[in-house]
């Protein structure tokens, strides 16, 4: 039987998605917390993350405040399940400084293009572009805020 968390993420979730029948949420626990690993069809991981991450991170917001409420906290983590394994870095994180960042939000903003149908190009499964947006995003899941 799925938790209170679980219905409530699950909930916002499949009124975001196209196919909301390959929704999945594991819950598990440890010292952190509870992490929530949300699972889509890989044609709507776009409409989950939005554009510059602000739909993830609204979700997440959302999560806090029932951490809140239930005194536990939460971290939301959006599964990349198309076959991609991003690279895991063992050492420091790095922040990227103001014009990387800028690249990455230009680049988020084409490929959400892409994803909704307003741009006839599209990103090769191999590319550079791909391959990079996917780590980028990979990197974010794994921040703790």
């Amino acid at each position: 039987m799925a938790t209170i968390d679980q219905q409530f993420v699950e909930y916002i979730v499949k009124t975001l998605v196209n196919n909301p029948d390959k929704v999945s949420i594991d819950r598990t626990i440890d010292e952190k917390g509870v992490l929530l690993s949300l699972e889509v069809d890989p044609e709507d991981v776009g409409r989950i993350i939005g554009r510059r991450g602000a739909t993830a991170q609204s979700i997440r917001t959302l999560l806090r405040a029932l951490g809140t409420k239930n005194d536990a906290r939460y971290n939301l983590k959006i599964v990349n399940n198309d076959g991609y394994e991003p690279a895991k870095h063992e050492d420091k994180e790095e922040v990227p400084t103001e014009d990387e960042e800028a690249a990455i939000a230009a680049e988020e903003a084409d490929i959400e293009e892409d994803v909704d149908g307003d741009d006839e190009s599209t990103v090769e499964e191999g590319s550079e572009l791909a391959k990079k947006t996917r780590q980028e995003l990979a990197d974010l899941d794994d921040l703790d805020i």
